[in-house]
């Protein structure tokens, strides 16, 4: 019968045992370690297999779980748009300690004057053009085109299409909002209002008949805001973005926020040039305010026979994702935003209609 390592082990100690107490003590302690020590050799050797499964599900484990560890994060910013976390980790953004903030008065936020040390920071093609009265626009078109003052179409006078169908399609109907952002391959032709200010060029016509007969009406509108660059939509919302997180928000919180006040860039219709922001030279400020006055009242009364619609309706937030502005109009034929305005919807609830 062959004898085993283990055997061959014992018979070893044992005969050196037997040649003295010293070697016996020896002996014993050499046999207290080896024979434990040969057992579990023994077993990983015939368990091999196993263990290697167990330290490959080990080694998986701890790759996965170090992810979630904040070193790996980053932070919140690993969510955003790389373009726009860029824009907010200069070294004139830190973080600070968050503390709790009360969302409800919020509002008591006066924007302008907190942000007045960030205007140095617009371009002088920005500072310039600000804002654009009826006034300049004529002159600007009458230097430009030799154009005379227009005399506004009378609603009953405008051109109807026999059997106009709605389509969801049509360039006028097009649906830009934080679920929807502009499409890659959209195009559209700008034109000139004024210097620097544009919009789509289809719908300045019906924007000078507005303001017209605003004007005739008593009414000098102002135009804040038309066509917005893809840049100057990106600086606006890293801008309130801080803003915010100087008040002690987190960046996830400033930036939720701040989208229910500026647009998402590539969410927004200033970017497509079929919105803009009209107030009027008593009230020039962009709150909701203005929907109270003689000319916010009379936009949100006549603004559909011209082709346009207040964008984001009071007590519609929970659809459009965006606070009441009754400053932002946005021109959607004259069709359409005849039965937007006097069936109270937004132009999400039209289009959901159509299909």
């Amino acid at each position: 019968m062959k004898t085993t390592l283990e055997e061959l082990i014992r018979y070893r100690l044992l005969k050196l045992s037997k040649k003295g107490p010293l070697r016996r003590v020896v002996a014993i302690a050499c046999m207290c370690v080896c024979v434990p020590v040969f057992h579990c050799l023994y077993y990983l050797w015939n368990n091999k297999k196993r263990l290697a499964m167990v330290m490959m599900s080990l080694v998986l484990f701890t790759a996965y779980a170090s992810f979630s560890f904040p070193i790996f994060v980053g932070g919140e910013e690993h969510k955003m748009d790389e373009r726009l976390a860029a824009m907010i980790s200069d070294d004139s953004v830190s973080l600070v300690q968050e503390e709790e903030i009360d969302l409800e008065n919020m509002e008591s936020w006066d924007d302008e004057l907190l942000l007045e040390e960030d205007e140095t920071q617009l371009s002088q093609e920005y500072d310039e053009e600000d804002q654009i009265v009826l006034e300049d626009i004529l002159s600007y078109r009458r230097e430009q085109e030799g154009l005379q003052d227009r005399e506004p179409d009378m609603p009953g006078e405008k051109e109807t299409e026999e059997l106009w169908a709605f389509s969801p399609d049509d360039w006028r109907l097009i649906l830009v909002n934080k679920q929807h952002p502009i499409p890659e391959d959209y195009d559209f032709t700008l034109a000139t209002i004024k210097g620097s200010q544009k919009c789509d060029e289809r719908i300045i016509d019906d924007l000078l008949d507005m303001m017209q007969a605003a004007k005739e009406a008593g009414f000098n509108l102002i135009i804040k805001s038309p066509y917005r660059s893809d840049a100057r939509q990106e600086w606006l919302f890293a801008r309130k973005i801080k803003l915010y997180m100087g008040k002690g928000m987190s960046y996830m919180d400033a930036f939720k926020l701040s989208s229910q006040i500026v647009m998402v860039p590539d969410s927004s219709e200033h970017q497509i040039g079929l919105s803009l922001d009209i107030v009027c030279d008593y009230y020039e400020t962009l709150t909701q305010g203005f929907g109270d006055t003689g000319a916010g009242i009379w936009l949100e009364e006549h603004c559909a026979e011209y082709g346009f619609i207040v964008r984001y309706p009071q007590g519609k937030e929970y659809i459009t994702s965006v606070e009441y502005e009754p400053w932002h109009f946005r021109y959607v034929g004259v069709e359409a935003a005849t039965i937007i305005m006097e069936q109270e919807l937004t132009l999400e609830e039209f289009l959901d209609r159509l299909d």
